[in-house]
């Protein structure tokens, strides 16, 4: 009788499967819900939020994209221009996805009712009543509200990303929150330019000074601080490795690349606007990616979410581009505010803008969290074996309102020195501010200008050169320093200068209208006529060019251009008295 070859692996495969046919056979069918959660469950946990190209894109890897487009953009267009299209379509558009979140879906705002009723009311009102008086606070408070949101969306995207590959993520949090914060802080307060703007703004909402001692001994203290807080995370992530439960590599990434262009575009530009405006561009790519994601996710999920909310982030493809539109039509508010001509529209604009800034560091302070169980699921980590523990302490209304008081508390005191007038004199302002940061060039120039205006111009003079020493490439400065020589009567060196801010600045009308001044005073009056009418070119609202040029026509005896020439200067500045006496003496000499 043959013999059979026994194989226990075939047995044993028998018999699972008839195993698994008997437990089929009586099992309930499955539906496609839990079909589909048993293949998202038997899936690898991906490291990505997209994935690895789109997450490299929009979240970890921008900056390499974003420093040499802006390089290519800055040989077009001048930093200011940058900055106020990006402060508008960016920074304040931006805001709007946020804003949609809040109000578009029912049970977030069902559960935030009060903060999302209240908080715009106030928030308008203080910043329309603020735009009103001129109260710096508001500003100061965006300013350091804004570098903290920044800051705070870097650690966020961390948690996310470290939550999408271990189980102890939540161990690590402090650890990452420790060092964004060691790093941007250090960033800004080693920043000449940036200081430079923080203090000025302080200064103004009515701010205490600060000796130069004190800043230098802060600073070398969050230096300090900085070294010992990278120390220790670089040795937790060690131990947490050696241990199995090494942080996600792609966080590490991010941490790298976010935090290293958070330095860049404070100290590592020319200007300090076009920083600001590199590092916007690359807060808002990261918002609104994640925000279309977030959102796009919960109206796939969740029925109840009707109207515009699911309109807009409906699953298709061209919505993305209404998407945009809606944004940048949002931010399109900012560039209303500069046109507008009845002053209590402009102040409601500016208001309406600050507030919007306002709201979107309020709302994104809660509405993201990570730790949140829908948040999670949203962004694909509810699968992660994320322990989230249970926080216990202060009722939940009693922690917020204690953070807002940490706001409002000195908000108001600054409101009130302001107020009362007992803000730092522009003059002492600018000069603390120049001592605190003496290797700035605007700050040296700053404190030139306000020398010059309280008529101290020999004073002013070692102020505008040393701006130029530091910053060779400053227009501004060498056409001040023209001013200064012109005022104490040096007309060659006056000329000098001036022709080298306009070598610097090709469109500068005021350095060209300068010129033509002096010109007229060494009778050179066809080459002064020149440079009045190119400053016209540049300049069309100069009025001072205006009157000036009337007089060189008057004195050539073609009156009647002349009196064009007044009647705009007067247009330009109803209170010309020279223009209008200059005026009717040309009209005497024309017969009229």
């Amino acid at each position: 009788m043959p013999r059979l070859a026994f194989f226990p692996n075939l047995i044993f495969n028998h018999t699972a499967m008839a195993t698994q046919q008997t437990f089929a056979s009586a099992a309930i069918p499955l539906s496609a819900s839990d079909h589909k959660a048993t293949i998202s469950a038997s899936r690898p946990k991906s490291p990505w939020i997209l994935d690895r190209w789109r997450d490299l894109l929009f979240f970890v890897g921008t900056p390499v994209l974003l420093i040499p487009l802006f390089a290519i953009i800055q040989a077009r267009w001048s930093a200011q221009d940058i900055y106020l299209f990006v402060a508008a379509f960016g920074a304040m558009g931006h805001h709007l996805p946020g804003m949609i979140r809040a109000y578009g879906d029912r049970a977030l705002f069902a559960r935030f009712r009060t903060r999302f009723i209240v908080a715009p009311i106030v928030l308008v009102a203080v910043s329309v009543w603020a735009s009103l008086y001129n109260i710096q606070a508001i500003q100061l408070l965006a300013l350091v509200w804004g570098i903290w949101h920044g800051m705070m969306q870097t650690y966020g995207f961390g948690r996310i990303y470290d939550a999408k590959a271990s189980a102890r993520a939540p161990a690590r949090a402090r650890a990452d929150l420790a060092l964004c914060f060691a790093w941007f802080l250090a960033a800004v307060l080693l920043s000449p330019m940036r200081m430079r703007t923080l203090l000025d703004v302080y200064y103004e909402s009515g701010g205490l000074v600060i000796p130069a001692a004190a800043m230098g001994a802060l600073r070398a203290a969050v230096v300090l601080g900085l070294g010992l807080v990278t120390i220790v995370f670089l040795w937790r992530q060690w131990a947490d490795w050696q241990g199995g439960r090494g942080a996600s590599p792609v966080k590490m990434v991010l941490l790298a690349t976010s935090i290293a262009f958070w330095w860049y575009c404070n100290n590592g530009v020319q200007n300090i606007l076009v920083g600001i405006a590199l590092f916007e561009v690359f807060h808002d790519v990261q918002y609104l990616s994640i925000v279309w994601i977030y959102n796009r996710t919960r109206v796939e999920r969740d029925e109840s979410i009707r109207g515009f909310m699911r309109f807009v982030f409906r699953r298709s493809g061209s919505l993305i581009g209404v998407y945009v539109g809606l944004v940048l039509a949002y931010g399109s508010i900012a560039f209303l505010q500069s046109s507008a001509v009845v002053e209590w529209i402009r102040h409601g604009l500016i208001g309406v803008v600050t507030a919007s800034a306002l709201l979107h560091f309020y709302y994104d302070g809660f509405i993201w969290k990570v730790r949140e169980t829908q948040t999670r699921s949203m962004l694909g980590i509810d699968g992660a074996g994320v322990s989230v523990p249970t926080r216990r302490g202060l009722p939940g209304w009693v922690g917020h309102s204690l953070r807002w008081a940490a706001l409002a508390i000195p908000f108001g005191l600054f409101c009130a020195a302001q107020l009362v007038g007992r803000a730092v004199p522009p003059l002492e302002r600018f000069a603390k501010v120049a001592e605190v940061v003496p290797q700035d060039a605007q700050a040296q120039l700053n404190y030139g200008k306000a020398l010059h205006e309280a008529g101290r111009v020999e004073d002013a003079i070692p102020r505008y050169e040393s701006a130029i020493r530091l910053k060779p490439a400053l227009a501004e400065a060498e056409f001040f320093l023209g001013l200064a020589e012109s005022d104490l009567g040096e007309q060659e060196r006056s000329i000098a200068h001036y022709e080298r801010a306009l070598s610097l600045d090709p469109k500068n009308a005021k350095a060209e209208c300068n010129v033509a001044g002096i010109l007229v005073t060494k009778h050179m009056y066809d080459e002064a006529r020149r440079r009045y009418e190119h400053s016209l070119q540049l300049d069309p609202t100069l009025f001072l060019a205006h009157k000036e040029l009337g007089d060189l026509l008057c004195h050539a005896g073609e009156f009647d251009a002349a009196i064009g020439h007044y009647n705009e200067a007067l247009r330009l500045r109803p209170n010309f008295p020279e223009a209008k006496d200059n005026l009717a003496f040309a009209h005497s000499l024309a017969g009229h």
